[in-house]
């Protein structure tokens, strides 16, 4: 009788989903690794490879989760030539480093030229805007001080 009431909280559940737009079976990843642990290692080219081979990377963009933390996250972000991330910003500090490619992004008025072994780190609240002049590979840092605080 378990395996019953698991299977259709399964299906009531990918049922749900399906017919939200904003969750898109087909690009779950199964079996993800964890990403929160006393110590994570990945290997960065072989991450955007993998982002490569996904279906959503047609559309010129894909990011996964590699760290995920209450205070802290580090995703890897793969953008085709010519995506635009219009300005936004984020409530925490940011840093984004290139892996490969070619990003220019504009912030607080400056515009930053980054390529492979670029490093740009924003302090919270500052909008800014992403550009892909090739094919590129950036790792973008996320990081809320205090906010684990009451945790210890």
């Amino acid at each position: 009788m378990r395996w019953l009431a698991i299977f259709l909280c399964k299906t009531v559940t990918e049922d749900i989903m399906s017919k939200d737009p904003g969750h898109d079976l087909s690009h779950r990843r199964p079996h993800s690794p964890p990403t929160a642990g006393a110590f994570l290692e990945f290997d960065l080219t072989k991450e955007v490879h993998e982002l490569h081979e996904e279906p959503s990377w047609k559309n010129g963009q894909n990011t996964k989760t590699l760290v995920k933390y209450d205070d802290l996250r580090v995703l890897l972000t793969a953008l085709k030539a010519k995506v635009r991330i219009s300005e936004h910003k984020t409530e925490g500090r940011i840093s984004v480093q290139i892996i490969s490619g070619h990003l220019r992004m504009t912030a607080s008025g400056r515009t930053f030229d980054l390529r492979p072994g670029s490093l740009l780190a924003l302090d919270s609240g500052i909008l800014h805007d992403v550009e892909a002049l090739e094919d590129s590979a950036f790792l973008l840092t996320i990081a809320w001080p205090g906010r684990n605080e009451s945790a210890t």
